[in-house]
């Protein structure tokens, strides 16, 4: 019997210890998580459920919660999301697994960028884990103005335990072409522009390093300027049609808020084009947001009205493609 009671004092001791070792492992997991982790901090704001979305879907947020990083999150707004036509996080959830994969990764960064203290330049090149990208650091009637591709970074270097998040507001289109000629091809609404390209040889002008910024006139404006078909093209004076081509492009990288950051107080500035002739710039007023723009029109020389831009910032290795309802003329 005294022996029976020593067996069960013995068992009761071992499972208390048992029981208050399994306790303090739990404890110590407890204690362990970390709820600062970037994907984290990015799922508890309500205005990055999107992006959050993005994670889940790519399988980034894995990656973000075991890794050390620190990473740096560009992470577009709901908003910018919306604009983008993801209208909340489950048509994000509902969307093509590969073209949230590339989203995810291009709006990732390997360290960690407080831009705001990058130098006050235009376009510095970064690398993303899904290609290049440029950031602007200026100041613009007082305020310190950072831009990515062109779109506005509307609250920086907020912090967590592994990185950073900046937020955007656009969601940030990966380039998929290395040649700015490339991406012209590939657009149906500049058919006309891309096939006198080819004719005129300045294709070949385009396809170095550059970089340059292209105004393609849409298939309707290379029609009203007397390029109907392709085979007008064809047979196009190709001195006279690299004349007009080289006049819709610029030999550097110009996103349109490079234009709203740098233009002066008269809200116009002048554009020298590849064929030495100039257009002029014109910042549109944003009716929602006094005192601000929300683009630009441009005027060739012989232009009586202004050309408005369809498509703009699309990023390709070596430039940027704005396409615009209009010619750009330099006789009337």
């Amino acid at each position: 019997m005294k022996l029976q009671l020593r067996y069960y004092k013995q068992l009761g001791i071992l499972l208390f210890a048992t029981f208050m070792v399994t306790s303090c492992k739990k404890d110590e997991v407890l204690n362990n998580h970390d709820n600062n982790r970037v994907n984290l901090v990015i799922a508890d704001n309500f205005n990055l459920s999107s992006f959050s979305a993005v994670l889940r879907k790519s399988g980034m947020d894995k990656v973000l919660q075991d890794g050390e990083g620190p990473y740096t999150l560009l992470a577009p707004s709901d908003a910018a999301f919306s604009a983008a036509g993801y209208g909340d996080a489950v048509s994000v959830l509902a969307g093509n697994t590969k073209v949230i994969s590339r989203i995810a990764h291009y709006h990732m960064l390997d360290g960690k960028y407080e831009l705001n203290k990058l130098p006050f330049l235009f376009n510095q090149e970064l690398r993303t884990r899904g290609g290049k990208m440029y950031a602007t650091h200026w100041l613009k009637g007082g305020d310190t103005v950072l831009t990515l591709n062109g779109s506005r970074v509307l609250a920086q270097n907020i912090s967590a335990s592994n990185g950073l998040i900046q937020v955007l507001d656009r969601v940030l289109t990966p380039y998929v072409h290395d040649l700015i000629g490339n991406a012209i091809a590939a657009d149906p609404s500049i058919t006309l522009f891309a096939q006198a390209l080819k004719t005129s040889g300045v294709l070949q002008t385009i396809s170095d390093a550059g970089p340059y910024t292209v105004f393609a006139p849409n298939n309707a404006a290379m029609q009203a300027l007397g390029y109907s078909t392709v085979q007008q093209i064809l047979l196009a004076d190709p001195v006279k049609l690299r004349s007009f081509l080289l006049y819709h492009i610029v030999k550097d990288r110009r996103f349109v808020y490079d234009y709203i950051l740098s233009t002066g107080a008269s809200n116009k500035a002048q554009q020298g084009m590849m064929d030495g002739n100039s257009i002029t710039i014109s910042l549109v007023s944003n009716p929602n947001a006094p005192n601000s723009f929300q683009g630009i029109s441009l005027r060739g020389i012989g232009n009586t009205s202004e050309i408005k831009l369809l498509k703009q910032d699309m990023l390709s290795g070596n430039g940027v493609l704005h396409v615009i309802d209009g010619g750009l003329r330099i006789t009337q």
